[in-house]
């Protein structure tokens, strides 16, 4: 059944139905355990989750699924998905797991596996577990008297604070800057605002009651409108957007206008550059970033590599290729000298460096480029392939035909849900819209027909 449990970003799907069970979350700790045993010492896993009411039931059949292979289960509790990543190497762990559906409503939810490296798996290594899924693994498990324990550690909390303020130069202060942060009720919403108080900002914090259903709830980094308000209302210097695992930054300036993760590592990639600290000569992004950062980042000489989507996928580019900027429009930022995968925190925490540094407002700073017209659709599927059908494969190459060499068509099925998207850009948006437009109402016609 390869390819029926991992997605772009683990194994994600709604809680309680397949592949989200607590039968199959068991057997992926089962699975991971056993593949991540080396050695003849102590095995032991961090485990971490957001606020999701559905976070318990996973959690403790994900304990009893790693125990069984014999491995020891350190609880975080709810904390950021980038910290699950710091710790794995902090603590010395063979495994670390974040239970999170990132930006998705509360009744979804997901697993995220990293190595002992802090970094997400391999495609290789998920095929290897997720082929031992479907087997009997239980012949493989641990004897009796090597079986793992489970315990809540204390701590972890001021061990990433800790981190998130090193990445700053330690005569950095954030005196003198009213930020509002929202955590989207989510994995962040004691660790964010805690962090840039102690840095000394004036902290405005919302969306910081979770309940198990309200993460991500018209709030967070998906949401901002909430946020824009909070922003004009207080007065603000910057508004900071987290997502619901924390892995993502949305920035708002002082007027209320978004900043989106193209924005942020244009602005990232132009002050490292200028200091020469980017590494690589150039950033990493996908597929759908905007062609206003290409052609940005072109005029200082420096590349823009794209990958397909997924932070996982940036990673390993960056790796491959020594760069240390990278990350999605979406705004997962990666900034490799500090983290191994996408920290929302530490990203606005490299944007208000370069305020401080600058002092100047973030309306001044964060528009680095004017993004060239873009429209993203996405079309809800329920089944079949219809991007294989030929009416869908000859509007495509139509459309490919119509936008030229100035401009991109980006279409792909969605990794978390079951949706087609479909992105175009080009300097004529009339054209870009007729476009999008086109391909969307012709993949509808054909699942209607299917």
């Amino acid at each position: 059944m390869a390819g029926n449990y991992f997605g772009t970003d683990g194994i994600r799907g709604r809680a309680n139905k397949f592949p989200m069970t607590a039968e199959i979350a068991m057997r992926v700790g089962m699975a991971a355990g056993l593949s991540f045993q080396r050695g003849s010492h102590r095995h032991r896993v961090v485990l971490g989750k957001d606020t999701r009411l559905s976070g318990y039931m996973i959690e403790n059949a994900m304990v009893a699924g790693l125990c069984a292979a014999g491995m020891d289960v350190f609880l975080l509790g709810p904390i950021p998905t980038p910290a699950v990543a710091m710790l794995v190497r902090s603590l010395r762990a063979d495994i670390g797991v974040m239970i999170s559906a990132s930006h998705n409503p509360y009744y979804d939810n997901g697993i995220k596996l990293f190595g002992p490296d802090g970094y997400k798996l391999s495609d290789e290594i998920e095929e290897r577990i997720e082929s031992m899924l479907d087997r009997d693994i239980e012949l493989a498990l641990a004897d009796s008297d090597g079986l793992g324990r489970a315990k809540r550690v204390d701590g972890v909390h001021d061990r990433y604070i800790e981190f998130a303020k090193r990445t700053l130069p330690r005569s950095m202060s954030l005196a003198g800057l009213r930020i509002v942060v929202d955590c989207a009720n989510g994995a962040a919403y004691k660790v964010a605002p805690e962090a840039l108080w102690e840095l000394g900002a004036e902290v405005v914090a919302i969306n910081v009651e979770p309940n198990g259903f309200n993460i991500n709830k018209e709030c967070g980094s998906t949401h901002p409108a909430g946020l824009q308000k909070k922003v004009h209302e207080v007065r603000a210097d910057i508004g900071i957007a987290l997502d619901g695992d924390a892995d993502r930054v949305v920035i708002v300036d002082e007027n209320g206008a978004i900043v989106d993760g193209d924005q942020i590592m244009a602005l990232i990639a132009e002050s490292w550059h200028q200091s020469g600290r980017l590494a690589g000569g150039g950033v990493v992004s996908t597929v759908m970033s905007n062609l206003g950062l290409e052609r940005f980042l072109g005029d200082m000489k420096l590349q823009l590599h794209r990958t397909k989507v997924g932070d996982r996928y940036v990673v390993e580019h960056m790796r491959a290729h020594g760069l240390n900027v990278g990350g999605e429009q979406s705004g997962h930022i990666v900034l490799s000298d500090f983290s191994t995968t996408g920290d929302g925190l530490v990203s606005a925490l490299q944007v208000l460096a370069c305020i401080k540094r600058q002092g100047r407002p973030v309306s001044e700073l964060s528009k680095k480029f004017e993004p060239v017209p873009q429209l993203l659709k996405n079309v809800h599927i329920s089944g079949g392939k219809p991007l294989e059908e030929a009416p869908v494969k000859a509007a495509i190459e139509d459309a490919r035909s119509r936008l030229g060499k100035t401009g991109r068509l980006v279409i792909r099925p969605s990794g978390t849900e079951p949706l087609i998207r479909v992105m175009a850009e080009g300097d004529d948006p009339q054209l870009v819209e007729s476009v999008v437009n086109g391909i969307v109402d012709i993949i509808s016609e054909t699942r209607s027909a299917a």
